[in-house]
């Protein structure tokens, strides 16, 4: 996610450099075919970019507003998550009764609890991004990754072992019927969250939304060229690559958004979330091995 609030060009650049030199050989190519082809038979008429730029607005501005709605929904996801996951570690402190455990042996079961739930978080986030993520497996016991690992979803499993813990808490009379309500009510959220953050990670853009707009921005610049070039003569081709670099830049800025867990500079920031659930929940339960915060790339975003 970009922190910053002005962009540096070299990053805009970067982005757009192929189209670019796609657009400039597009406009030398509509201005040489004006001039030598097409100049002593008829003029193409100046509504034709009128209706196009019109009309690529409004494709634009469509898919800029669903591609915004995907990365802000995924966002208010995490952050749910974030929520959930402190509850739960504040439930696991506090709401547990000893009975006849050791004082270690209580600590440890809390302590199991919450890590397996960081586990669960950096699973999730390995999933969504396709990455191979090999943090959870340090909160997890040799058991738990036994169990785990004939799983293809492997935050679905995580999710499960606590729910099978959680009912062995409620059967040795650690916590009341209330309490483990109370406390499988966050399980089925951590579900919940986990299932509306796979479903935008598989629901794929419309592939005819983005494509009609390539074609209609480059017949834009074309006929645009075409048009100026009665006016501007070899200017147009600089004018024509302007307003194009206008209409693409705004274009691949929404559509850096359609994916939000990618590990990109425009995604949401998994890394910065789940580092700081991390360090949430381990100091609550008294943890020494805590990792430091995730620091921005460059001063100017943080994955």
């Amino acid at each position: 996610m970009l922190i910053v609030q002005n962009i540096r060009l070299s990053r805009i650049l970067r982005n757009t450099w192929q189209i670019d030199i796609i657009m400039i050989i597009s406009c030398t190519g509509a201005y040489l075919a004006r001039e030598f082809l097409i100049k002593h038979h008829f003029e193409l008429p100046s509504i034709i970019p009128t209706v196009l730029g019109t009309a690529i607005a409004f494709f634009i501005g469509f898919n800029n507003n669903q591609s915004y709605d995907r990365w802000w929904e995924a966002r208010k996801i995490w952050g749910a998550l974030v929520n959930d996951s402190r509850s739960w570690a504040r439930c696991m402190v506090t709401y547990i009764s000893a009975n006849e455990m050791s004082e270690q042996e209580f600590n440890a079961l809390k302590s199991n609890l919450v890590r397996r739930h960081i586990a669960f978080l950096y699973a999730l986030k390995a999933n969504l991004r396709s990455a191979v993520d090999e943090n959870y497996h340090k909160y997890l016991s040799e058991e738990d990754l036994l169990e785990i690992s004939s799983h293809t979803n492997v935050p679905n499993a995580i999710l499960t072992l606590q729910s099978r813990d959680l009912q062995q808490l409620s059967t040795d009379g650690r916590i009341d019927g209330f309490r483990f309500m109370e406390m499988n009510q966050l399980l089925v959220k951590f579900s919940d969250e986990m299932g509306m953050s796979e479903r935008i990670k598989n629901t794929i853009f419309p592939t005819t939304y983005n494509y009609f707009t390539k074609v209609f921005i480059w017949l834009f610049v074309v006929s645009l060229t075409l048009v100026i070039s009665q006016y501007a003569g070899l200017w147009s081709i600089f004018l024509g690559w302007l307003v194009g670099f206008v209409y693409v830049s705004t274009q691949i800025n929404g559509m850096s958004l359609v994916d939000p867990f990618e590990n990109n500079s425009s995604a949401i920031p998994l890394n910065q979330i789940t580092r700081t659930i991390e360090i949430n929940l381990l100091e609550m339960i008294g943890a020494q091995d805590i990792p430091k915060p995730v620091k921005p790339i460059n001063r100017e975003y943080i994955l």
